[in-house]
């Protein structure tokens, strides 16, 4: 069903927005990779709510324990499942809201297709679920990191029409994590902070794009056709909430150039085969050929806003609701901890299965 994610390397989570816990069990790590409970944590302290007055202030510390799979500091081969309980459930705020149906929310269509929804925070639908996503994506981060020293670095890139300049290379984690906005640009961040704060006095939401630079990734990863490497990863993206588009590389900025000027051409490159230009964003054939990977994601405005807003109830019958939950005013600041997580998802699964094609005839 729709809550697995990858072949070799899968992943697996469960739990509702505002039930008694959220989690998931990750299968296919290999034995032997060093990993502790405060690595984990450290890449959930990026995604928690609370963490600046820019994001909802939903008090959760998000502390994950570990249930099985890791044993004196090292993996064991086997599934690793892991919990974070919600403590700041607040289930009365959506009280107004089972009946109607939201704005730009999954109510009903989870209604249309299950028949019955989890109303408080949108169940299933809620952004908190990504929570697990983060914990087993700083599984698979550890796994790169060791096999290759892949470096993933994601960052806002703009905020509604407020966008930073272009980087000549990918940011430091550092400089991204310098501001609240986790824009690498102090003088970008410093207004897109002014403009989310600007919305949420208004009652209102905005959007904007996160952009993701994959490094040291080896060349060969990905398999041609249906499993092409920018196709999981652009599944992967738009199955994070709020998303509406995906580019790679050149992106739509490329329908602009002649194939003369758009074409990267192969040159030796520091004892390997690389490219002069790199336009095509890393992917070839939907395979890696070992330049950087990047990426943009568009993340529409918060649906969730204070505003009166016009719907219709279950019935169909003309409604007004008025929102009461706590919710960020900017999904960006805490979704790039969450992109940078699914894109090692892709990357380790791949990685596994690349190695399993290329090791099988030495068994």
């Amino acid at each position: 069903m729709g809550s697995v994610f990858g072949t070799l390397f899968r992943v697996s989570t469960w739990g509702e927005s505002h039930g008694v816990s959220v989690g998931g069990v990750v299968d296919g790590c290999p034995p032997r990779i060093p990993l502790t409970r405060e690595e984990i944590q450290k890449e959930l302290d990026r995604r928690r709510p609370g963490q600046s007055d820019i994001v909802t202030p939903r008090n959760e510390a998000d502390e994950v324990e570990i249930l099985s799979g890791i044993y004196n500091g090292l993996t064991l081969g086997t599934p690793i499942a892991f919990e974070v309980r919600n403590k700041d459930q607040r289930g009365g705020a959506y009280d107004n809201q089972k009946d109607v149906f939201r704005p730009s929310h999954a109510d009903f269509t989870y209604q249309s297709k299950f028949g019955i929804r989890a109303v408080e925070g949108g169940g299933r639908a809620s952004a908190r679920e990504t929570l697990a996503r983060v914990a087993a994506g700083a599984i698979a981060r550890k796994m790169l990191q060791m096999a290759a020293n892949v470096r993933i670095v994601a960052y806002v890139e703009r905020v509604q029409d407020i966008a930073m300049p272009e980087l000549d290379e990918a940011p430091l984690e550092a400089d991204v994590e310098a501001t609240a906005v986790r824009c690498p640009h102090p003088d970008s961040a410093a207004r897109m902070i002014e403009r989310i704060k600007a919305v949420r006095a208004e009652g209102d939401s905005v959007g904007g794009v996160i952009r993701c630079h994959l490094q040291n990734v080896p060349a060969g990863l990905g398999e041609p056709v249906f499993d092409r490497l920018e196709a999981d990863l652009a599944k992967a993206m738009l199955s994070i909430p709020a998303t509406k588009g995906f580019e790679f590389g050149s992106g739509f900025a490329g329908t602009l150039l002649k194939g003369s000027e758009h074409n990267d051409i192969y040159i030796s490159k520091e004892g390997r085969i690389g490219t002069v230009t790199n336009r095509s964003g890393g992917i070839q054939g939907g395979i890696s050929d070992g330049e950087e990977i990047s990426f943009r994601v568009a993340f529409k405005p918060t649906a969730t806003i204070l505003r009166r807003q016009e719907t219709v109830d279950r019935e169909g019958k003309p409604a007004e609701i008025l929102a009461k939950g706590r919710h960020d005013p900017c999904v960006l600041p805490r979704a790039v901890p969450i992109v940078e997580a699914m894109a090692a998802l892709v990357l380790a699964d791949h990685a596994l299965r690349n190695a399993a094609q290329n090791t099988f005839l030495r068994l």
